[in-house]
């Protein structure tokens, strides 16, 4: 673990821009911990004791937009936040200060942090000063120990606000921390608080924590502290649910060990994973879960839309949880694969197989088991065969059957499209103009 952390040019220029007008600047929180860690920040925040207007006056064409001391200063075309030291107070909602006391000290802005590897900062009060590292709650000794602990009383903290919470745990994942005792306990006392939390704060995290290499070190603690049961009780009820998968393994488990082996670079596939099963509870009967897989889709709907998760990507989810109980078999025929590919869409192919290697790897299996390398090879054969699978690649469209067959737009038109689809899905040879006119023809006498 280096002790001088190694700044990209523009963080440079901001702290000698701030010294050289006689102010501190710090590099502070999660980049100088990653940056001592070896790891690439992900930005880099820093923090000043010149008040906001100051530091907007030092920085021409910053912006300073909220009452907690931040000002975003652009340089060499990133955005960088310059926090005027605080001390928080009186966090009524659980989740923000009600009101903010800006301070003149580094150690006191340090003293208001959640963990004591995000208490330490680097920098100098000043051009006179010498530049070094600030760590008045030995966050260095929890770096080396790979350990995370809270500053100061864990409960006090975890009061002041509940996406504390939820950060140890996604910091437990991403950092492969452990938490130490007395921190994990007030976790555990404190997991109803994280019901005051929105959906966006915690979808945040939840996007962080599945970046991990292994996501189910913060879920695993999520059902551990009680937090699971508090943010997604559709997930902690798969708890103690026999699979019948690997032995000594329930749902819960099963649902970890697809999280884990989905691609960690493919977020929609990750959050796919741990909801795909997220159906099987209330719909088990008898050893087994019928339906679950339609169930599973409308929970996940309702799932996402707690964590106010973007449309364009809960529709991309919910598809895969629909889809991802296809059951392939060698004796399907060309026809059989194209119908395949009809109902899970072009696009949606490459993500449900995917999920479906990574279910596979949960379920102790290779992970092109039961048929999928075969599956993958037909459809990609039927892909590159350029075959009509979609209203587009029909030879003819409505506006044709209208202009040529006197065809009334309407639902009854929708209908003998999706007809001559399936024709051509069933007989490629099909697809052509003349063809399809009087395929469409025939279908409107019979439809009257």
């Amino acid at each position: 673990m280096t002790e001088t952390p190694s700044l990209p040019p523009a963080v440079g220029l901001l702290l000698d821009r701030l010294w050289s007008n006689g102010h501190a600047g710090y590099v502070v929180g999660g980049s100088i911990r990653d940056a001592l860690l070896g790891r690439e920040p992900a930005d880099w925040d820093l923090a000043t004791d010149a008040l906001p207007e100051r530091t907007a006056e030092l920085f021409p064409g910053s912006a300073y937009e909220n009452r907690f001391g931040t000002v975003l200063v652009r340089e060499a075309d990133d955005t960088y936040e310059i926090t005027t030291f605080r001390s928080d107070a009186e966090y009524a909602d659980r989740r923000r200060p009600g009101r903010v006391e800006f301070g003149s000290r580094i150690e006191d802005d340090l003293s208001r942090r959640d963990f004591t590897v995000n208490a330490i900062a680097w920098g100098a009060s000043g051009a006179d000063a010498d530049p070094g590292l600030v760590d008045p709650h030995s966050g260095r000794d929890d770096l080396a120990a790979r350990r995370l602990r809270a500053v100061g009383e864990p409960a006090a903290r975890f009061a002041e606000d509940a996406l504390r919470i939820v950060r140890a745990l996604r910091l437990a994942a991403t950092l492969e921390f452990t938490i130490e005792p007395a921190t994990l306990t007030a976790i555990r006392d404190a997991a109803p608080l994280v019901r005051h939390l929105s959906g966006e704060r915690v979808a945040a995290e939840l996007d962080k924590l599945l970046t991990a290499r292994q996501p189910s070190i913060g879920l695993r603690l999520m059902a551990e502290t009680g937090v699971l049961a508090v943010l997604w009780p559709e997930l902690d009820a798969q708890r103690g649910i026999a699979q019948g998968k690997i032995a000594g393994e329930d749902l819960w488990h099963h649902t970890l060990r697809t999280v884990d082996a989905a691609p960690a670079d493919r977020p929609v596939v990750r959050l796919a994973g741990l909801l795909h099963d997220i159906g099987k509870p209330p719909t088990m009967a008898d050893g087994h879960f019928h339906g679950h897989d339609a169930v599973g889709a409308e929970l996940a709907t309702a799932l996402l839309g707690r964590l106010r998760t973007p449309r364009a990507v809960t529709d991309r989810v919910v598809h895969l949880v629909r889809q991802h109980m296809f059951l392939y078999d060698a004796s399907w025929g060309d026809t059989g694969v194209r119908r395949f590919i009809r109902r899970v869409g072009r696009h949606g192919l490459d993500e449900l197989f995917a999920l479906r290697e990574a279910d596979n790897v949960g379920s102790g299996v290779a992970p092109d088991a039961h048929g999928l390398g075969e599956l993958r090879r037909r459809v990609e054969a039927e892909l590159a065969a350029d075959v009509a699978l979609e209203r587009r690649d029909l030879a003819v469209d409505g506006d044709d059957l209208i202009r040529e067959l006197g065809i009334a737009p309407g639902p009854r038109l929708g209908r003998i499209i999706d007809e001559l689809l399936e024709r051509v899905v069933a007989e490629p040879a099909l697809n052509d103009a003349a063809t399809l006119l009087m395929l469409a023809a025939a279908m409107s006498a019979d439809d009257r």
